[in-house]
């Protein structure tokens, strides 16, 4: 028998059935689901030490188990010192079994470690369904070893569903588990 995420299980024995109910599907197709979740950490002040872009790299292939790239400026701006194709930040994008026991570790062990946390911003949909969701510190991550980590950098974590609207988008993932702030 092969692995299943916990979260994966669960979206098809609980998620499906409480939002088709909700949401008066007719067929479980309907239903929205998890596509990928994109993980983007801009890391700006590369442009003078290129060894900050390894750490970073290094950082977050900890941080998702997979291994991520690097992004490259598009322009040279010479208020920033920035020349074209020189590394400025690192993104990856995890599916499936990756995507899921991220989200699962995401949170029941990082979200959790926030300092003063109630929950995530409510306000971070897009209008078509997708969530972004800013973390301040990489170092919430139990991963990371924070004796290592040379400066605390945060990283935008946007979450990609089939969801048409915000609102389902929104029960998707609260469905999931994601704590979101009551006003």
């Amino acid at each position: 028998m092969s692995y299943v995420p916990r979260l994966k299980e669960r979206y098809k024995k609980e998620v499906v059935p409480a939002l088709q109910k909700k949401f008066n599907y007719k067929s479980n197709m309907q239903v929205p689901r998890l596509t990928k979740i994109c993980l983007n950490q801009g890391v700006g002040e590369a442009v003078a030490d290129k060894k900050i872009i390894d750490s970073a790299i290094q950082e977050m292939n900890l941080i998702t188990g997979q291994k991520c790239v690097s992004t490259k400026s598009k322009k040279d701006i010479s208020n920033f010192k920035l020349r074209v194709n020189v590394p400025i930040g690192v993104r990856v994008t995890l599916r499936d079994v990756n995507m899921y026991e991220f989200l699962d570790r995401l949170i029941s062990v990082a979200l959790p470690r926030i300092r003063d946390f109630r929950g995530v911003n409510p306000k971070g949909f897009d209008g078509r369904g997708n969530y972004t969701l800013g973390v301040t510190e990489q170092i919430i991550f139990p991963e990371i070893d924070i004796d290592k980590v040379s400066k605390v950098r945060g990283l935008d974590i946007t979450f990609v569903t089939t969801a048409e609207t915000d609102e389902e988008a929104r029960e998707l993932l609260k469905e999931f588990g994601v704590p979101f702030k009551v006003n």
